[in-house]
C-alpha cells in the first residue's frame, strides 16, 4: 500500500498556514495592546518616523513613484520623493492609530479645550442634519489621512450609520480591530457576496451607508483619474439607483500638530439617465472627481503606494 505522501504533503502545508497566521495574529494582537499603553500622539510620532526611513525601501515606493509621475508630471523628482516621505509618514501615523480608534475623537463643542479635532461648525451642521432628517444617505470617502475616522466622528454624533469594511485576513488581528471599532463606528457589514443586500435593506431601513471608494475593482465600471483610466466599484452608484436618495463625500484632513478637521460635502446631484435614475457610470465619475479633488489637495495624505491604475 502505498502512502499517500502528496495528500499528507497538503495536509501539512494547511496545518502550517494555520499554525503560521495564528503565531502571526497572536503577535499583532499583543502589538496592538502595547501602542493602546503609549500616547497616540508621541506613538504616532514613532510610527511616522519609522515608515518615512522603511518605506523608500519596499517595493511599494516604486508604486507610488510611478503612480504619482504619471498623475503629476509636471512635478520635479525631489517634490515627488517629498510627497513620497508623507505619504509613508500618513500610513505609520495610521497603523498607530488603528489601536486608538475609540479614543481618537475629542471634540469639544464647548470649545473649552483643545483637542485633536479642529472646529468646523458648517461640517458638523451638515452632519447633524443628516442625523435629524430620518432619511437614508450614502456617504463615500477614500483613503486620505486617517480615513477610520469619519465613521469614528458620525457614532460620535449619534449618526444612524452602517459601515461597509474589509476584514483583515488574520483571524485573530480582525477579532481584536472589530473589537476596537464596535460601539464607535455604527454597525459593521463585511465585504462578501452578501454584502450589497445587506447594505441596501440597511438603506431601505433608513441608515446612513458609508463605504470607500478609491480603490481598483477588477469588475467595476471605467472612470478617469488622474486623467487616466481605471475601473471603480459602482456598488454606491447601484446603491442610489436602488433607493434614491442624497450622497455626499466626506474626509478627515490631517493637520501638524496631531489634529485633523472633518470635511463633509453638500449633497451632490447624480447624472441621471433616461428614466430619470442614477447613472451607474456617471455617477461613478462624478465622485471619482470629488476624489481627485480631495487628493490634488493633499497629495502626502493619499495612499498612493497600491496599484490604482492597471
Amino acid at each position: 500500500m502505498r502512502f499517500p505522501q502528496g495528500r499528507f504533503m497538503r495536509g501539512l502545508a494547511r496545518h502550517s498556514k494555520r499554525v503560521l497566521n495564528a503565531a502571526a495574529g497572536w503577535f499583532v494582537v499583543g502589538v496592538l495592546k502595547t501602542i493602546r499603553l503609549i500616547n497616540p500622539d508621541r506613538m504616532g510620532d514613532f510610527a511616522g518616523w519609522v515608515l518615512r526611513h522603511i518605506g523608500p525601501l519596499l517595493r511599494e515606493h516604486r508604486i507610488g513613484r510611478e503612480n504619482l509621475v504619471a498623475a503629476f508630471p509636471e512635478k520635479s523628482a525631489a517634490e515627488i520623493e517629498q510627497i513620497l516621505r508623507g505619504v509613508w509618514d500618513n500610513l505609520g501615523r495610521v497603523s498607530a492609530e488603528i489601536a486608538h480608534l475609540d479614543r481618537l475623537w475629542d471634540y469639544d463643542s464647548t470649545r473649552q479645550k483643545r483637542g485633536r479635532i479642529l472646529d468646523s461648525d458648517d461640517n458638523l451642521v451638515r452632519l447633524c442634519q443628516l442625523r435629524d432628517d430620518n432619511k437614508p444617505a450614502l456617504i463615500f470617502a477614500a483613503h486620505l489621512a486617517n480615513w477610520e475616522l469619519p465613521a469614528i466622528a458620525a457614532t460620535a454624533y449619534g449618526l444612524n450609520a452602517t459601515v461597509l469594511y474589509r476584514r483583515p485576513n488574520l483571524g485573530a488581528v480582525a477579532d481584536a480591530v472589530i473589537k476596537l471599532r464596535a460601539g464607535s463606528m455604527g454597525t459593521l457589514v463585511p465585504t462578501g457576496l452578501d454584502a450589497p443586500v445587506k447594505l441596501m435593506r440597511s438603506l431601505e431601513a433608513g441608515s446612513h451607508i458609508a463605504l470607500l471608494v478609491d480603490q481598483y475593482n477588477v469588475q467595476g465600471v471605467e472612470v478617469t483619474f488622474f486623467g487616466r483610466r481605471t475601473k471603480a466599484n459602482p456598488l454606491i452608484a447601484r446603491l442610489a439607483r436602488h433607493c434614491d436618495c442624497p450622497i455626499h463625500g466626506v474626509r478627515v484632513v490631517r493637520y501638524p500638530g496631531h489634529h485633523y478637521r472633518l470635511e463633509l460635502t453638500e449633497a451632490l446631484e447624480p447624472p441621471r439617465d433616461a428614466e430619470g435614475k442614477p447613472d451607474i457610470a456617471g455617477t461613478m465619475q462624478m465622485i471619482t472627481d470629488v476624489v481627485e479633488k480631495w487628493v490634488r489637495e493633499y497629495p502626502e495624505q493619499w495612499l498612493w503606494v497600491h496599484r490604482r491604475w492597471r
